[in-house]
């Protein structure tokens, strides 16, 4: 069966897309921790990051740093907090979160944002990756 994240990379299920290649999909999180919570995940289904293969596992990363810097321009913040669980998802996917603090990534707290704040939100991010 399917994960949620290949169902949405497959157009199946919508999601708020920030940016996009053949094999990335980066979309922000609709359960986020901080405002501006991203995930970037290859198309392809693995469940666990590093059973992917060099050469993806690197274009991943390359990937998610060109989202990383569009999203410090649209969402202002110390930095940009990278974290890989992968635990909830059987599917690959880094979090991306603006953060001023260590504790700003805490995954046991979540905001609550309107959809149409995150459709904005979504579309300042996606013009601002280059």
């Amino acid at each position: 069966m399917a994960s949620i994240f290949s169902r949405i990379a497959a157009g199946e299920i919508p999601c708020y897309k920030v940016a996009e290649t053949d094999d990335f999909l980066a979309f922000l999180d609709v359960n986020p921790v901080v405002k501006g919570h991203v995930l970037c995940i290859p198309k392809q289904e693995v469940d666990y990051i590093f059973d992917l293969d060099d050469d993806l596992f690197t274009r991943l990363h390359l990937f998610s740093k060109r989202v990383a810097k569009g999203l410090k321009k649209v969402c202002p913040c110390r930095k940009i907090g990278v974290a890989v669980v992968g635990i909830d998802v059987p599917h690959v996917h880094i979090h991306l979160m603006p953060i001023n603090q260590p504790g700003d990534l805490n995954f046991a707290r979540h905001i609550q944002m309107e959809p149409a704040d995150m459709a904005a939100l979504a579309d300042q991010i996606a013009r601002a990756v280059e």
